[in-house]
């Protein structure tokens, strides 16, 4: 299947709106590019689920962005999320475009970027033509092309050789206006030996109809540095969310994500990893769940090209109501990747009869001298551990949250930002409606 029933955008609208924000030739030139590619790329071909039975084609058009003058302005759960978070650096989007940016000066004057990805194009073309849309190629299918024409917004963050941020950098990507294009791409450049931890969070508001989040994150980690990335999308179910993630991790570089997935839409995420240089490490976490009659796809993958490169890939979700999950962990070690160790870890908990989950734990291996594994469960709540804890005077609803948080707790209590676990055990305890 092709979409070209589903662009949203033609070419000589496409060329407007570029030409309105005075967006660099090149930029504009790769928009045209890829939306021409759109039009003859398939879909994306998801685990055992249609994507093009999603409502994958509410893309709304493009609206300018009016700045805050004040964080007050924000909805009140958008506002929260960013208390105490503004000594460091701080991005918010509203559905088309960027409406606040700020950055200490310190970190600005150890030379960190951290702005809104249009202007980056403008002002840092040298740091960003190298990288946009490099680890996530328009041509990989039609939503990465589509992407690589309509994208907007978004963030680049650059950290120079040797700067280490001590505070996490954080944007708020928010959408509530269903007839604007909601887009953004997230571009991160770490140089060697530097350091940064960033954090976002995919909100909405107030939607009055359907919206198709098509986004993406590209991470480029070089040698000896180390990223700490984390993302949270907490979307009502009046969106349909599709995200591509990668990262490139050079020699003796680390790439740490941290993902939450409490969406309430039909959602999408391929989480990638591709360790190019020796001694390069991934470590991914994905916790999720799923409720209503959502449909869910999850991939997180390693790809080991460098010798000695080490991933570790954990997920855990949990299903309710008539949620359906399929969550996929994909190590593929490459010949000549000698002494490399891919493991993952793929665990589904379901608390009603009709909800489905599916873990497939994939090795792909084509060279000799590497260790690998996996693990993988589906499975409903033990009726006898209930049974044990309800015999404790305690009830059945909080019996199950009990065995819910200690299945969820190895993934949780690894998480190194403390805000970031507080968080996502109150989204759990929503979407369980608790």
């Amino acid at each position: 299947m092709t979409t070209q029933t589903t662009l949203p955008v033609n070419v000589e609208a496409l060329k407007a709106v570029s030409q309105s924000k005075q967006e660099p030739a090149w930029v504009t030139e790769g928009r045209l590019s890829a939306l021409e590619l759109a039009g003859s790329l398939p879909l994306p071909k998801l685990e055992k689920q249609r994507i093009d039975r999603w409502n994958i084609q509410a893309y709304g058009e493009y609206k300018p962005a009016q700045e805050l003058t004040s964080l007050d302005e924000l909805p009140e759960h958008a506002a929260k999320l960013v208390e105490g978070s503004r000594e460091g650096g701080l991005i918010i989007q509203r559905n088309s475009g960027t409406v606040y940016t700020k950055l200490s000066d310190e970190l600005r004057s150890q030379g960190v970027i951290f702005t809104d990805l249009e202007t980056a194009c403008s002002e840092h073309e040298e740091l960003v033509k190298p990288y946009l849309h490099q680890a996530i190629k328009a041509d990989e299918h039609a939503m990465a092309a589509l992407h690589a024409a309509t994208w907007n917004g978004g963030v680049f963050l650059y950290v120079p050789k040797n700067v280490e941020v001590e505070l996490p950098l954080q944007a708020v990507l928010l959408t509530d206006d269903a007839g604007a294009l909601f887009a953004p791409h997230i571009l991160i450049v770490a140089e060697a030996n530097s350091r940064v931890t960033y954090v976002d969070n995919y909100v909405d508001s107030g939607l009055e109809g359907h919206v198709t989040h098509n986004g993406a994150v590209e991470i480029f980690v070089k040698n000896g540095a180390k990223v700490r990335f984390a993302s949270v999308h907490q979307l009502s179910t009046d969106i349909t969310d599709v995200t591509y993630r990668r990262a490139v991790v050079d020699n003796d570089a680390s790439m740490e994500w941290i993902v939450g997935e409490m969406n309430d839409g039909d959602t999408a995420s391929d989480t990638m990893s591709i360790l190019k240089g020796s001694g390069s490490l991934s470590d991914a976490k994905v916790i999720a769940v799923g409720s209503g009659s959502q449909k869910i796809n999850y991939t997180t993958q390693a790809r080991h090209f460098g010798k000695s490169s080490a991933s570790q890939m954990i997920t855990r979700a949990v299903m309710r109501e008539e949620a359906q999950a399929i969550i996929n962990g994909i190590t593929k070690i490459e010949k000549g990747a000698t002494k490399a160790d891919g493991q993952q870890t793929e665990r589904v908990l379901m608390l009603s009869p009709k909800s489905r989950g599916d873990a497939n734990p994939i090795l792909l291996i084509d060279e000799d001298d590497v260790t690998a594994g996996h693990a993988a469960s589906v499975g409903q709540v033990n009726a006898e551990q209930i049974y044990y804890l309800m015999s404790r005077g305690i009830s059945r609803t909080m019996a199950e949250s009990l065995i819910i948080y200690g299945f969820l707790a190895p993934v949780v209590s690894e998480i190194p930002l403390e805000g970031l676990r507080d968080q996502l055990q109150s989204l759990v305890e929503r979407k369980l409606g608790q």
